[in-house]
Order: structure tokens, then C-alpha cells, then sequence
């Protein structure tokens, strides 16, 4: 007893360094009876230390070994059997013996590609969401470090920025596209006037589960920067940002009038199709030299005689003229 002690005290720091896919689910102990008979072929010399090189090449520097242990949060128990399974038989079999290092590479390799069939049918992660969040639902296992990275986006989201009228309804949701737990607590909190992020210039306003929140008739005093943070096992999971912006009823309509008004200039109310925009009124437009003198002379106005004057022997034959006949 107090020899393998000493043995595992001795080769134990061998297998720190390698922190992997073999070493997250395999004791050190496990490993040093795995290794104990490792003999080099030729010299017939037992190294401990080549036999954990050869565990580095076949599991822990193994690219696809690394991939196939990529799964979704949960599944590195699974991983641990699938490993356990192909590992451990080979440790009891080769317990306190003798065998050449071609013999355990075969048996190790053999060992990787199964544990490489098992593990890749293991569920696979959504992915992160991004921008902001915590999102341990789309966290997968890392083989490197043994634990499960986060999608590292800030907590924070960016500003959504919405323009209302004054005395319209106004709604904010609350929703993110990562799965959240089924018990969650929703924090609704308002900066009035301002655009900010800055966390201590908000005031609550509700706590609850409403991931809606509604205001039925916006006023000017309802103007701010309103926030919502979701916490989920009394932890923050994510905060997102909504900026309400509102115009007062006058000058909407005053907007309204003014395009109205635009495209009754124009033929069947169409727009320009570069800016979306009614373009100037043609009536308004001052008519220069080139207009004038590109202007068809078809399309000029014809020039009638102006009416002359008659004569004064003229006019006296007009008065003669009788609008009767004078033998009746």
C-alpha cells in the first residue's frame, strides 16, 4: 500500500499539465495503473512518461476528440461513461503488467475512435444569441479547460430607440431569443427625459413576471429611458433598453398636414422614388432663359391681330345699317 502511495505521489504532477478531454473524466490514479507497465520496444525499459505523451497525441492534442466533446450543458456526465467505458477496462487489464508501447497505442486509439462515435452523438448546442445576455443554455463543454464556456456577451443590451405621438398607446416587451427558465422575475425600471445605461438613474416602477409593459396614454412625462432586467435563480441574466421618445400631438399634426398637402401637387399622390419624398411643386419653380428658349415653338401660344379702330366713314356705315327692312 504505502508503495503505490509512493508511486502516485511521485508520477501524479506528470498528468496536471494536461488538462483535457482524457484527464477531465480519468483519475490520476486511473492513469498511473494505466501507464505502470508501459515498456518502450527494443530497450525494454517501463516509462511512465512516455506512455502520458502518447495519452496527449491519441485524446488531449486530438482535434475531432476535442470536437465530439463540444456537447450541451449536461451531457459531460455522458461523457465521463462514454470515456469510463472504453478507459477502464484497458486499466484492469493492464494493471501491474508488462506491455509494449505499440500494444497501447492500438488499444488507446481504438479507445479514442469510439469514445469519438459515442460522444458526436451526443446533443449539440443552440449557439449564443447575440448581443447581450447570459446564455448558459447555448454554453458548450470544453475538453480543454473540463468546463462549459459561456457566449461572454455583456449583460447589458443596446438602446432600442421608439418615437411615439402624444396620448397614443405605448408598449415595451421584454423578450430575448435565448431560452430562459421557467421561473424568472422581471424588473421594470424608468430615467425619465434622458437616453442612459447608467444603472443609478433608474427607479423601479414594477416587479413581477410581466415581460409586457404597456402604457395606454403616453404623456410628454413618460419620456425617458425605460430598462428591463430579467433575473432567473436570483441572478441577473439580462438588462435591455428602451428609449421612448414622444412628439406632441400639435406638431404631428402639423407633419401630417404638411405631406398631405406635399403630394396634392402631385399627379395621383406619387412620391420620388430617390428620396420617398414629394419633390418641389413644378408651379413653384422660377422659369429661366433655357426654359424659355427650349420651349417647341408648337407648343408657344399663337399671337392674334389686336382689333383695330374703324375709320370714321367706317363707323358712319355701320350706323346706316337698319336691322329691319323698310318696304314692309
Amino acid at each position: 500500500m504505502c508503495a503505490w502511495v509512493l508511486w502516485l505521489l511521485c508520477f501524479a504532477p506528470l498528468f496536471c499539465p494536461s488538462l483535457a478531454c482524457f484527464h477531465c473524466f480519468v483519475g490520476e490514479a486511473a492513469s498511473v495503473r494505466l501507464c505502470w507497465g508501459y515498456t518502450v520496444t527494443g530497450s525494454g525499459v517501463r516509462s511512465i512518461d512516455r506512455c502520458i505523451k502518447m495519452l496527449d497525441s491519441i485524446f488531449n492534442n486530438n482535434q475531432t476528440v476535442i470536437d465530439a466533446g463540444k456537447v450541451g450543458g449536461g451531457y459531460d456526465k455522458q461523457l465521463k461513461q462514454i470515456l469510463d467505458a472504453e478507459i477502464l477496462p484497458i486499466v484492469e487489464e493492464f494493471d501491474q503488467k508488462r506491455n509494449n508501447d505499440y500494444v497501447y497505442e492500438q488499444r488507446l486509439r481504438t479507445a479514442a475512435d469510439n469514445f469519438i462515435a459515442a460522444a458526436s452523438k451526443l446533443p449539440r448546442v443552440s449557439g449564443c444569441f447575440p448581443p447581450c445576455g447570459f446564455q448558459s443554455a447555448g454554453a458548450e463543454y470544453n475538453c480543454i479547460t473540463c468546463q462549459y464556456d459561456s457566449c461572454e456577451f455583456p449583460l447589458d443590451c443596446p438602446v432600442e430607440e421608439m418615437n411615439v405621438t402624444e396620448s397614443s398607446r405605448s408598449r415595451m416587451r421584454c423578450d430575448v431569443p435565448f431560452a430562459l427558465s421557467d421561473e424568472i422575475e422581471v424588473i421594470w425600471r424608468f430615467a425619465e427625459e434622458v437616453k442612459t445605461q447608467q444603472v443609478d438613474q433608474f427607479k423601479e416602477v414594477t416587479v413581477g413576471v410581466d415581460r409586457l409593459y404597456s402604457i395606454p396614454t403616453t404623456g410628454r412625462h413618460h419620456q425617458g429611458t425605460y430598462q428591463c432586467e430579467i433575473y432567473s435563480d436570483q441572478r441577473s441574466i439580462v438588462r435591455l433598453y428602451f428609449y421612448l421618445a414622444v412628439t406632441p400631438r400639435s406638431v404631428a399634426g402639423h407633419t401630417e398636414l404638411q405631406e398631405i398637402f406635399d403630394l396634392s401637387l402631385l399627379p395621383g399622390g406619387q412620391l420620388d422614388p430617390q428620396t420617398g419624398a414629394p419633390p418641389p411643386s413644378p408651379l413653384l419653380l422660377p422659369l429661366t432663359e433655357k426654359d424659355e428658349t427650349s420651349f417647341p415653338q408648337s407648343d408657344a401660344p399663337k399671337k392674334f391681330p389686336q382689333p383695330q379702330k374703324p375709320r370714321r366713314n367706317q363707323r358712319r356705315e355701320q350706323q346706316l345699317i337698319l336691322p329691319c327692312d323698310l318696304d314692309s
